[in-house]
């Protein structure tokens, strides 16, 4: 089942009388389920595509569906809806509110989908003990360490289980060993949980794990490789 249809999208950016090209026709299917990497240089479009695939950026032409539904026609409000019930997102910078807790952030998106405490409570216990974090429910980011902290952006990003999550250099800001555990957790949740990873990336840890490596080269798909 495919979650991602990206159909010949091109995205350009204008400064004053300079126009550049970050994406230059880009094709791309994702199946549920997927752990792929987009890989390539900075300057390459990865970043770019992934925020137009999560509908944090437009297309200058070209069509993208999530889960079947065309998000680059949709509204500000129709997109903002449809990316808190259908997609997660993972940010290098780990993106936690600093005055809340660890609980308050990962159950943040379930309150704005109005799902009922009780549930929320033991949704959130369960993603935690996921993520090896149980009984730091409320602690706050300050208190947690950078790969902690990146923990909790992965357990919010998933608790709610959106057709998909997309990571940003999720490892850039940790040491080796901390990112290699962080990736290895994820690569687990995605073989138990079936929870369909996209990544954009440079970072070898990230490549040599995914099942799926696309790389791009000044703005267009170079290679397609399915391990």
């Amino acid at each position: 089942m495919k979650v991602i249809e990206v159909k010949n999208v091109i995205r350009t950016y204008k400064t004053g009388e300079i126009e550049v090209r970050a994406l230059r026709g880009v094709d791309l299917e994702i199946e549920k389920g997927e752990f792929t990497a987009i890989a390539g240089p900075s300057g390459s479009g990865k970043s770019t595509l992934l925020n137009i695939v999560g509908g944090l950026d437009t297309p200058t032409e070209g069509e993208v569906s999530l889960g079947g539904k065309l998000i680059n026609t949709m509204s500000g409000s129709e997109l903002s809806s449809f990316r808190r019930d259908h997609v997660g997102f993972i940010f290098q910078s780990y993106n936690l509110i600093p005055v809340l807790t660890v609980e308050e952030n990962i159950e943040f998106v379930m309150l704005l989908q109005g799902v009922d405490k009780a549930t929320r409570k033991k949704k959130v216990a369960e993603i935690l003990e996921e993520v090896g974090l149980s009984g730091s429910e409320e602690r706050l980011p300050s208190q947690l360490s950078g790969g902690q902290q990146q923990r909790v952006a992965v357990a919010r990003a998933i608790v709610s289980t959106p057709d998909i999550i997309l990571a940003d250099e999720p490892t850039a800001n940790l040491d080796s060993k901390t990112g290699s555990a962080l990736l290895d957790m994820m690569r687990k949740l995605n073989e138990t949980k079936g929870v369909t990873f996209v990544f954009s990336t440079h970072d070898k840890m990230i490549m040599e794990r995914a099942k799926r490596l696309v790389r791009l080269k000044d703005g267009m798909i170079d290679s397609d490789e399915r391990r």
